[in-house]
């Protein structure tokens, strides 16, 4: 009589891994501030080496680069560590592709803390958090977001700029509404020599984007709109209003609000332009949208991450007669983009 197959037993093991995933986040956010990645791209390639470079004990850094390797961001042969392409491309600090800053914001205080909520979160229905209502303004974390996270915004705001057809140079005004860092409106303008783009997000917020938007080169075209995107005047004539990661943070009748205020700025065939997580109709796939569902539970009063029948709907509301979806090469997210009537 065969034995059955012990690769087909049911084990502990994943249940075992997550209650330990908060494990995986606290050692990359380790290596990531103590510069291991850099170190070790630049050739500080043992835990001896490290230590020298670093400052840090000798025995962590072999613990922690360990670690690292059985995650899958480094590689070891011979007590010798190496970057894999992932760790080079992203986590390297001389990388012009570098994300290693998101730690000051996904790393933070406030979005750990949410979930340490979660169960509480689940029976509301919503975040516990005081910080969970986005109709408000909350400086400090929303300062940090847009210090920490715009090198991950390089794909989709250079994709956005390419569907928008910036480098063909027509005379372009843009509303950028939770501007946050500013890349999605200042990446449009760096393309387009004859674009004009509005930000609008919290006073303390637009000091980051006008930041950025003094260092590459396109102050001269950028003003800005303290206020709520749900109360400011946005002004009108848009060609194009971008609504980057920010229906996620409300509920639909709220997004429907926000995007009869848009088609009201927009010129007549002007669009509006959505980035989201949007997972697919089951609601499961694909992963990382998907799960962006549970992020806004703990985060956020009422907010969620919405299939595209479900924009589809809210848009229509909204006075927007047709929206097409585009997938974000190399990103978990999508583009929707919405026409206003001629």
């Amino acid at each position: 009589m065969a034995t059955p197959s012990t690769a087909n037993r049911p084990t502990p093991e994943r249940i075992f891994n997550a209650l330990n995933a908060y494990q995986q986040t606290e050692a990359l956010k380790t290596a990531i501030e103590l510069d291991v990645f850099t170190a070790i791209g630049a050739g500080a390639n043992t835990a001896a080496a490290l230590a020298a470079k670093t400052g840090a004990a000798e025995k962590g850094l072999r613990v922690l680069c360990d670690y690292m390797t059985i995650q899958g961001f480094l590689t070891k042969d011979q007590g010798k560590y190496a970057l894999t392409q992932e760790s080079a491309i992203f986590l390297d600090r001389k990388s012009p592709a570098c994300v290693g800053s998101m730690t000051g914001f996904l790393g933070g205080k406030e979005l750990r803390g949410n979930f340490d909520s979660l169960t509480q979160a689940v029976r509301k229905g919503g975040s516990v958090s005081s910080g969970g209502d986005n109709t408000k303004p909350n400086d400090d974390f929303w300062v940090a977001f847009a210090r920490s996270m715009a090198p991950l915004t390089v794909p989709s705001s250079e994709f956005i700029a390419g569907l928008l057809r910036a480098e063909e140079g027509q005379p372009t005004k843009v509303l950028d509404i939770a501007a946050g860092h500013g890349m999605y409106g200042i990446t449009i303008a760096r393309k387009n020599p004859k674009a004009q783009v509005v930000a609008l997000d919290w006073p303390a917020v637009l000091e980051v984007a006008q930041e950025n938007a003094k260092k590459f080169g396109v102050a001269g075209r950028y003003s800005v709109r303290p206020g709520s995107a749900l109360e400011t005047d946005l002004g009108s004539g848009y060609d194009y209003v971008l609504l980057t990661n920010i229906f996620h943070h409300f509920d639909m009748p709220t997004c429907e609000k926000l995007m009869r205020r848009v088609q009201s700025a927009l010129k007549p065939g002007g669009q509006a332009i959505t980035l989201e997580f949007v997972p697919n109709e089951d609601r499961v796939t694909p992963p990382t949208a998907a799960a962006f569902s549970l992020i806004m539970l703990a985060d956020t009063d009422a907010g969620d991450a919405y299939t595209f029948s479900e924009y589809e709907k809210m848009f229509r509301n909204a006075g927007f007669a047709k929206s097409t979806m585009h997938p974000v090469p190399d990103m978990p997210q999508q583009v929707i983009v919405s026409e206003r009537s001629a």
